[in-house]
């Protein structure tokens, strides 16, 4: 899908969610703001753990800046946590050293009457977007972002991640009713959330769902697609010419339904996802986004190159945005990165 509106050539990133090609596609990192920077590492140092730096704006913006001054990234990615939105939804939020986030109360075993809403969370986060917004180049994409429903939810209510989100689809299948009454209030705060980036000067948005691989065919359509395209509908209302990036990892061969069915303005392929099949069967004109093992970074060398040059063939007539599979790891050679972007750039 091209948005109504014409493409911006100064920002690259932009101009291809907007639907133009370019030769040259522009890159970012998913998680390119993270552990991997001694900078990022630094800051963490003195400023205590990640929920303290997600809230505090000026840290925050710091952080979500650091990449994009060390690589000259095309896009800059909001520096917070998916997690962000059941804790305003009143769940406890922290995260355990070495282990993860936790949330609590779960609602496994409690009900989401319970919780109480406690909205003003989120305004560190778009006071942090206001600020990179004023310190960005003319030529780098702001990108705001948020959990997809699906995925919050196995937070909210198994209290933490899982391998294969069993509680979570046990609670789905045993009772939908109340389920999607989880759902419905992950929406409907993501729809303000989303909305209030973009009033802050987010360009584009970006969808994660990290764990839609995990759902059987009709619970895909039910509880990633649905929730999906009623949040995309509602921010085409509230800001039609804000692109959707949507990034359903897992999604195999129900790539090209979400795709046609959410409305998004791109998509966002993870690194098991065939780039030549991707091409073929999702919609003509579509922006991509992706889809570089995260792995083949870390080894670097010939055996990421490629892999790159694969994907940049695979996509070279179709409006491509580089980036990799999924999160840059903490292991990550910071040398390889800027193999990556030189090749991307430079090939």
């Amino acid at each position: 899908m091209t948005l109504g509106t014409a493409p911006i050539p100064e920002k690259p990133l932009l101009a291809t969610l907007l639907g133009e090609r370019r030769d040259v596609p522009p890159i970012w990192l998913m998680r390119q703001a993270g552990r991997y920077l001694p900078e990022y590492r630094a800051l963490r140092s003195q400023k205590g753990g990640f929920l303290d730096l997600a809230t505090d704006s000026e840290a925050a913006c710091e952080i979500t800046l650091q990449p994009v001054r060390r690589f000259g990234m095309d896009g800059a990615i909001l520096f917070s946590d998916i997690l962000m939105v059941p804790w305003a939804l009143g769940q406890r939020l922290w995260f355990e050293e070495g282990e993860g986030p936790r949330l609590a109360p779960r609602l496994v075993d409690n009900a989401l009457s319970e919780l109480q809403a406690a909205p003003e969370r989120l305004e560190p986060v778009y006071e942090t977007v206001r600020r990179v917004v004023a310190q960005l180049s003319p030529q780098t994409t702001m990108l705001g972002f948020a959990g997809s429903p699906w995925t919050v939810a196995t937070y909210m209510v198994a209290g933490q991640g899982s391998r294969d989100q069993g509680e979570t689809r046990r609670l789905a299948y045993r009772d939908p009713q109340a389920f999607q009454a989880i759902i419905d209030a992950i929406e409907a705060v993501t729809i303000d959330y989303l909305s209030k980036q973009i009033d802050a000067g987010a360009e584009a948005v970006q969808l994660f769902d990290s764990w839609a691989g995990s759902l059987a065919p009709s619970e895909f359509e039910r509880w990633v697609i649905a929730p999906n395209a009623r949040i995309v509908a509602a921010l085409a209302e509230r800001h039609p010419e804000t692109p959707v990036i949507g990034f359903p990892k897992g999604a195999g061969a129900k790539l090209a339904a979400y795709a046609r069915e959410t409305g998004v303005g791109a998509v966002g392929l993870d690194e098991t996802i065939d780039p030549v099949w991707a091409n073929d069967v999702l919609p003509k004109g579509l922006p991509v986004q992706g889809n570089l093992d995260p792995l083949a970074l870390i080894t670097g060398g010939d055996a990421m190159t490629s892999a790159a040059r694969r994907i940049l063939a695979a996509f070279e007539d179709r409006p491509h945005i580089f980036n990799l599979g999924h999160g840059i790891l903490p292991d990550a050679p910071i040398a390889h990165v800027e193999q990556l972007l030189d090749f991307v750039r430079n090939r």
